[in-house]
């Protein structure tokens, strides 16, 4: 998905010529286009971790509770629960972000939180683990659980 709207972003930068009709030469390039990208709380509220460094600046500092869902993209269960996830959180309108983490591609972190199945969801705040879950949730489960950690 990321790599979907940066290369979409990058197009959409690239002026744009076409030929004169029945010509091959290049002609001055098009007025830009108008699409515009979405800045929805969904998009804003979901992130995915690149490092350790960014783990801790965006999930531990965080001022806002942050929900982590370490995932692989392997994991059928993860590709039920990622999704139906990502949309519970979007729901709570910027009061909760979403970090996702590629046990894959951060070992290190999966290992410093004893996550030994996946999926697996940590609810943090404040950069402590408050709650955990391991497995697939339905949306009412996921929506107490989002529930219980912004206090609503």
């Amino acid at each position: 998905m990321a790599q979907r709207l940066a290369l979409r972003r990058l197009l959409s930068l690239a002026p744009r010529t076409l030929p004169p009709q029945g010509s091959l030469a290049p002609r001055a390039p098009l007025a830009p286009h108008s699409r515009a990208f979405s800045t929805s709380a969904g998009c804003r509220s979901t992130f995915n971790v690149q490092d350790g460094s960014d783990f801790q600046d965006r999930v531990v500092n965080n001022p806002k509770p942050v929900v982590v869902d370490f995932h692989a993209q392997w994991c059928g269960p993860c590709k039920i629960l990622g999704p139906r996830l990502e949309k519970m959180v979007a729901k709570q309108e910027g009061k909760v972000l979403m970090a996702k983490v590629d046990i894959d591609d951060h070992t290190d972190l999966a290992i410093e939180y004893e996550v030994s199945a996946v999926p697996t969801v940590l609810a943090m705040k404040n950069g402590d683990v408050v709650d955990k879950f391991v497995g697939i949730k339905d949306e009412d489960q996921l929506e107490a659980f989002l529930k219980k950690l912004i206090g609503a």
